[in-house]
């Protein structure tokens, strides 16, 4: 019988890297086998490129004992780079994302070049009230095209080290509860004759 192993969590980190003290690398930590995208240079927002690196990150980390299904946790100019890669790549192996405090797309002239439509994976967006790189009212409608969930912190920021987040319970939680998930999705593909009338 075939062992199912949870999706692994893909960190893709906005403009100039996610640091030490940055929630996103303490989410990295909490799962032994996630992985970052690392871009060429994090100081260049290049979407085309970023979305890019996403796709060669995860097609270099495949042949692995995993099924190979991954859960996304992104962060500002990364949750762009997150949405054009979904958009480009409808087989993606990613089953679930999280977009955390995006930046606007209008700041680099990118609105054009993002889906205006439903993703086709669940998804999830989290917003600040008062995030200097977009508005509550701009989260709130992008997250409306994807046909993301939408949560609203309040007045937090931009949600990074500078605002006050090393550690990110409730980013972990969505990991926990996307694994989880996948999980009860995935199990009835899974069981033998013998576990059908338990799994069903």
């Amino acid at each position: 019988m075939a062992i199912y192993s949870s999706p692994r969590l893909l960190i893709i980190p906005g403009l100039h890297d996610s640091g030490a003290a940055h929630w996103q690398s303490w989410l990295q930590h909490q799962f032994r086998d996630a992985k970052r995208v690392v871009q060429r240079d994090f100081s260049k927002p290049d979407l085309t490129r970023w979305s890019a690196r996403i796709s060669s990150t995860l097609d270099a980390a495949a042949g692995s004992s995993h099924d190979g299904e991954w859960i996304a946790v992104a962060h500002s100019f990364g949750c762009l780079a997150l949405a054009h890669h979904l958009a480009e790549h409808p087989d993606s192996p990613i089953r679930q994302a999280l977009f955390v405090a995006p930046a606007e797309p209008d700041k680099f002239g990118l609105a054009e070049l993002l889906p205006h439509h439903r993703l086709h994976i669940p998804s999830t967006l989290i917003a600040s009230q008062n995030d200097p790189w977009m508005s509550a009212g701009s989260a709130l409608r992008w997250a409306g095209r994807w046909g993301a969930s939408f949560t609203n912190l309040g007045a937090v920021g931009h949600i990074n080290t500078e605002s006050g987040f090393g550690p990110f319970p409730l980013a972990k939680r969505w990991v926990d509860s996307a694994r989880a998930k996948a999980a009860r999705e995935r199990r009835p593909h899974h069981a033998n004759f013998q576990e059908w009338s338990f799994a069903v």
